[in-house]
């Protein structure tokens, strides 16, 4: 276990920060090979059908994640106390809710699942292999739910290593079982949706078995499995909060697919991969913000409000660099980038991905300090701005999706997520404005109290 309280923010925090970072690239570029692997040995339109999923199932495990992540606060926060029982009474509650969420979530998508793709307007021609595909990904929701719950316990903790060794042999396995289930075996999307369930299982499985063995202070014992229903009920606002924030966002993600899928195959094509190396590039930005959702709540239980203000200051310049980094990138390489995710020469196909990435990635500048407000807030306990800010992003690509696309056509497309960014960046502003208020106000009671108790001390030397 790790404590984020102590030492150079910015080092701490980058620290913390990199394996979620490496875990998240990896996952990516699985997302890429796998991608690659399908459009080489199964076509292009089955590697459309993929796509036209891909914000579902993004949906599915943005929401998974996002949960519990949003039980690892108080988890966290308790460690940053020093609360090692109640501590624990959190982590037992949080599985119990793990559990029960994941029977809901599988059985209500596979109910409904078939109505969605239909009323995303999914291509008629990429139908049959796009429900193929998702109905076998959700039947392995469970897995997600274990690794998910797994890894934002360690991380709760400091421990964001052990997640990523996870993934990273998941990964592996899941491109080596790629190339076998839909090359070897000629299984098609079949086995690329196997592959994927399997390499999650065992991604669960040695995340769960490490905390159990190396972790016994995580481990809940006896007595501390009756959880008060006072921590039910917090448990729920936070993993709510941070779900629905993810939902709202996949959700609007899911609609706006609609417009994009009325536009035809070669749009949704190229939409998918140039969306796909976007996703990758600002993967960096997005892990950093992540981490300090764990950085506020251990700083915040542990008193330090001073080292929270930095931290967050030093986080920013952080992005920024990321964001110059990874558009310049995006810039240079982002041409032969879709020709090899596509397997395609088809000019429109890569000029109309090229043209969306390199507009998009421009307003990294905005995204960077988006992450960093919407986990640090969380991370503080401000849940209703961040939630909100989510919300807004949700109505906006409704409204994108019924009046602007339909107009503007795919430059509408382009131009919505970097406005959207905007407003949801400032409503953030005016959170974090509110939140730095309360934080000086606790820093300024923390001054008081420590220097009353001092004077005591003095006078009872004086005394003595």
């Amino acid at each position: 276990m790790r404590e984020l309280t102590k030492g150079s923010p910015a080092k701490v925090i980058m620290t913390f920060a990199l394996p979620i970072i490496f875990g998240n690239l990896l996952q990516q570029l699985y997302n890429l090979a796998d991608g690659k692997i399908v459009s080489t040995y199964v076509g292009t339109q089955a590697f459309a059908a993929v796509g036209a999923t891909a914000v579902i199932a993004n949906l599915i495990i943005g929401f998974v994640n996002g949960v519990t992540q949003g039980f690892g606060i108080p988890v966290s926060r308790c460690f940053g106390a020093g609360d090692y029982k109640n501590m624990r009474r959190y982590v037992a509650g949080s599985f119990i809710m793990t559990v029960a969420m994941t029977l809901i979530l599988t059985v209500g998508a596979l109910l409904g699942i078939e109505g969605l793709l239909r009323i995303l307007d999914t291509p008629a021609d990429i139908m049959e292999e796009a429900l193929q595909y998702i109905r076998i990904i959700i039947m392995g929701t469970a897995f997600i739910s274990l690794y998910n719950y797994s890894a934002n316990i360690l991380r709760a903790v400091g421990e964001s290593r052990i997640p990523l060794l996870c993934l990273a042999v998941a990964v592996i396995l899941n491109i080596f079982l790629d190339i076998l289930f839909v090359h070897t075996f000629s299984m098609g999307l079949r086995g690329a949706a196997h592959a994927t369930n399997i390499a999650q299982c065992i991604a669960g499985v040695l995340c769960m078995t490490y905390l159990l063995l190396k972790f016994r202070e995580l481990v809940p014992k006896g007595q501390e499995w009756q959880v008060e229903r006072r921590k039910y009920q917090e448990m729920t606002i936070f993993g709510i909060s941070l779900g629905m924030m993810s939902c709202f966002v996949s959700i609007g993600t899911v609609i706006f697919q609609t417009a994009v899928n009325r536009l035809g195959t070669k749009i949704v094509t190229a939409h998918i991969a140039a969306r796909r190396i976007e996703e990758l590039t600002n993967v960096p930005m997005l892990c950093t913000g992540m981490a300090m959702t764990t950085y506020a709540s251990q700083n915040l239980g542990a008193g330090e409000y001073d080292r929270i203000k930095k931290g967050i200051r030093q986080a920013f310049v952080i992005v920024l660099v990321q964001g110059v980094i990874f558009t310049t990138f995006c810039w240079i390489f982002g041409h032969p980038l879709i020709r090899w995710i596509t397997s395609s020469n088809d000019t429109y196909i890569l000029d109309t991905a090229y043209r969306y990435l390199t507009r998009n990635t421009s307003f990294y500048f905005v995204l960077g300090p988006l992450f960093v407000l919407r986990c640090s807030l969380q991370g503080l306990e401000h849940k209703v701005i961040p939630v909100a800010s989510s919300i807004l992003e949700l109505v906006l690509k409704v409204v994108s999706t019924i009046w602007i696309v339909p107009v503007l056509g795919y430059t509408g497309v382009i131009y919505t997520e970097p406005i959207i960014w905007i407003f949801m960046t400032l409503m953030l502003i005016g959170g974090y404005v509110r939140a730095l208020k309360q934080i000086n106000e606790a820093e300024h009671i923390k001054s008081a109290r420590n220097a009353k108790a001092e004077n005591e001390k003095i006078n009872v030397d004086n005394r003595l």
